[in-house]
């Protein structure tokens, strides 16, 4: 109840640390993670591309060292037309960036023990009216606001007792929690079937298994596989797979352009397997959540987000459930989705369509591989915002496999992605009940005192 809060400024109940202004000539590929505005992500921070510093200058910047659960502002970014990268943005350090050093323009925000829950005050960083309040007071110009400490210390609250805000605190992180869960199961899921075909149409597994149980030299010195039933339950124990898997590999290898490939693929390229998709949609069928930008899509392969904005023009490219989209803008950032609902998509959203029926995973996970998008940045036109060349994309060389594997890989993770769009469906859910509730409990008109915790 109001009555039980007591009202206070930020200044009365937290400290802070500014991020070091780390010099980019001292970066280099291991050592201690440095975590930059760039790295921070909706709530969290996304540690697969940050850069590194040796232990020397890591020692001498103790000071700015992460904690989990502390609380990072950034203190500059854009304007609230891109919330994406917003000033103001607030997120909580995870287990995995503890020790990482904290970059300039961002702000280590941690409470006064005694007077405030850290994961209470979160959320409250996270409640819409501070974001507002903060993007009310920026300065800066069109493409870019920041805000000062003293804009973070001057905000008015109100806060309930210490009991009370563990309770709230518990509600919510309960509920991000189970969102952390499920987008780690989704991370895993596309491991395992990337992880697949890669032994499958990268390595080769089945086929070196294969020749290797038989043990056997052609006329002309090569090695052949299994061509008994015993050697291929043999090959197929090793390889933790059934006999009627290996039987759709073949028993050799040959050479080709590409080097050794499996016997009767062929050396081709994306082209043999996938077009461009050139259909359009009328710009009123689209809705946030079926409108697709290359500032939706979310970085390192994590899928989508609804838009901020839709397009003016009258129509749009479209795309259909299971095609792939890529962000054809800076191939750095990896973004991709395989598709799970049609709409339409910004001109710079490259939509893939399979060639033959019922490819549609075997398509995604070409263009998943990191060489995938190596090959897109080195072929990319542009320095400063490179963008893929659409020529050059179909030419990125590949083994092709039979049409039969293609779709027997499919089918076998097709309910993978099934889960994947059925967890992300959860996570929307989920996030649509946290940011319900987080007002209401913030501003003590839901009444928590009864709650076990």
């Amino acid at each position: 109840m109001m009555f039980e809060w007591n009202s206070l400024s930020l200044r009365d109940c937290i400290t802070h640390k500014k991020g070091y202004a780390f010099k980019s000539k001292d970066y280099q590929e291991d050592g201690t993670p440095i975590v930059k505005v760039t790295n921070l992500t909706d709530n969290s921070i996304d540690m697969s591309s940050v850069v590194f510093v040796n232990e020397d200058i890591a020692k001498s910047n103790k000071s700015v060292s992460l904690k989990q659960n502390d609380i990072i502002i950034a203190t500059v970014g854009s304007w609230a037309t891109n919330p994406a990268s917003v000033v103001g943005k607030t997120v909580k350090v995870p287990s995995g960036a503890q020790n990482a050093l904290l970059n300039q323009n961002a702000v280590i925000i941690r409470p006064i023990d005694e007077k405030i829950d850290k994961i209470f005050l979160y959320y409250l960083l996270k409640n819409q009216s501070f974001g507002k309040y903060l993007v009310s007071n920026a300065q800066g110009s069109a493409n870019q606001a920041s805000i000062t400490l003293n804009d973070i210390y001057s905000y008015q609250t109100t806060i309930p007792s210490l009991l009370i805000q563990k309770k709230i605190a518990h509600i919510l992180s309960t509920l991000d929690d189970k969102i952390e869960l499920n987008r780690k199961m989704n991370q895993t899921l596309e491991e395992m079937a990337q992880a697949l075909f890669k032994s499958w149409f990268v390595d080769f597994d089945p086929v070196h298994v294969k020749v290797n149980a038989a043990g056997r030299e052609d006329a002309l010195g090569y090695k052949v596989g299994c061509t008994s039933d015993a050697e291929l339950e043999q090959a197929a124990t090793a390889l933790g797979v059934s006999k009627e898997v290996l039987e759709l590999f073949p028993n050799s290898f040959v050479e080709s352009e590409m080097g050794m490939i499996p016997e009767g693929w062929e050396g081709g390229s994306l082209s043999d397997i996938a077009v461009f998709e050139n259909e359009r949609i009328s710009q009123e069928e689209l809705t946030q959540k079926n409108y697709i930008s290359t500032e939706n899509m979310l970085e390192n392969k994590k899928g989508i987000r609804d838009a901020s904005s839709l397009p003016n023009s009258v129509s749009v490219p479209s795309f259909e459930p299971r095609q792939t989209l890529v962000s054809n803008i800076r191939p750095y950032f990896k973004k991709i989705w395989l598709a799970n609902i049609s709409g339409g998509r910004s001109a710079d959203v490259l939509g893939f369509k399979s060639k033959d029926d019922n490819t549609n995973e075997f398509l995604f996970n070409v263009l998943y591989q990191d060489q995938f998008f190596a090959y897109m940045m080195l072929t990319s036109i542009g320095a400063k915002m490179p963008r893929g060349d659409k020529k050059a994309i179909m030419q990125f060389s590949m083994a092709l496999p039979s049409v039969k594997l293609m779709q027997f890989f499919s089918m076998k993770v097709k309910s993978f992605y099934t889960l994947v769009a059925n967890n992300h469906q959860e996570i929307k859910t989920l996030q649509k009940t946290r940011d319900t509730l987080l007002p209401k409990l913030l501003s003590g008109e839901l009444d928590v005192s009864e709650v076990d915790i």
